[in-house]
């Protein structure tokens, strides 16, 4: 219990890292949830600042979750023997699940940043890259593709959260591909919080008043006429 216990603290202050606060201080000396939708994440990072400051922002925290999933849950076998998953669990997915979540979680309520935190949908595919590299390799693609075409990167969110598992599951079905139905499972309750978490997205895109990136680099006006929080 106490390694498990270490290895989730230190992957929540990790998930904590505030990077679309810091990147914007650094890059336009602004808080970035002062502007656009008002959240710090990579989304409004790439509305207010553009595609290289986004890039940077996305970049980050994909590490994030892939460094919490993927190399400090396995810190716990070294501290002590590891801990006992759930019966229904296969030990290693577990301690990966737990890490990927508590950096998620730590995304959304950064203890750097007064627990106001982006959604953390770039922090979760990094958790998964960190478990199943595959299906999130094509969510991914799809993530990509719908910005490319739609100019919306809360369509790209939602869209891509909705493929992980539906994947996942094609692949289970039709390639033998070897995932963990609890793995399966996770994703599919983590899609629906990062869609719920998008719920104001939905409801823009809905009314067609989502703002758009109307230009993949970074314009003079944006941030005095997204200067309002959404």
């Amino acid at each position: 219990m106490f390694a498990l216990t270490v290895v989730i603290l230190v992957s929540y202050l990790i998930g904590s890292i505030p990077s679309s606060i810091w990147v914007g201080k650094v890059y336009k000396k602004i808080d970035i949830r002062d502007y656009g939708s008002g959240n710090a994440g990579a989304t409004n990072t790439f509305r207010i600042l553009g595609w290289k400051a986004g890039v940077v922002v996305l970049l980050i925290d994909l590490t994030k979750g892939f460094v919490c999933a993927a190399v400090i849950s396995q810190l716990a076998y070294q501290i002590g023997s590891g801990p006992a998953a759930p019966a229904v669990w296969e030990a290693d997915a577990f301690l990966r699940i737990v890490c990927g979540a508590a950096a998620v979680f730590g995304h959304m309520f950064p203890l750097y940043a007064s627990f106001e935190g982006g959604k953390g949908a770039a922090t979760a595919a990094g958790m998964l890259y960190g478990i199943e590299p595959l299906s999130i390799t094509i969510t991914i693609v799809v993530f990509i593709t719908v910005i490319l075409i739609s100019r919306y990167v809360s369509l790209g969110t939602i869209i891509g959260s909705a493929v992980y598992p539906l994947s996942q599951i094609v692949l289970i079905r039709f390639f033998n591909w070897p995932i963990d139905v609890s793995v399966v499972i996770f994703s599919t309750i983590l899609a629906l919080v990062i869609i719920a978490k998008h719920h104001g997205n939905i409801k823009r895109l809905i009314s067609g008043t989502e703002n758009r990136i109307s230009s993949f680099k970074p314009s003079k006006g944006r941030i005095n006429e997204d200067q309002s929080p959404a």
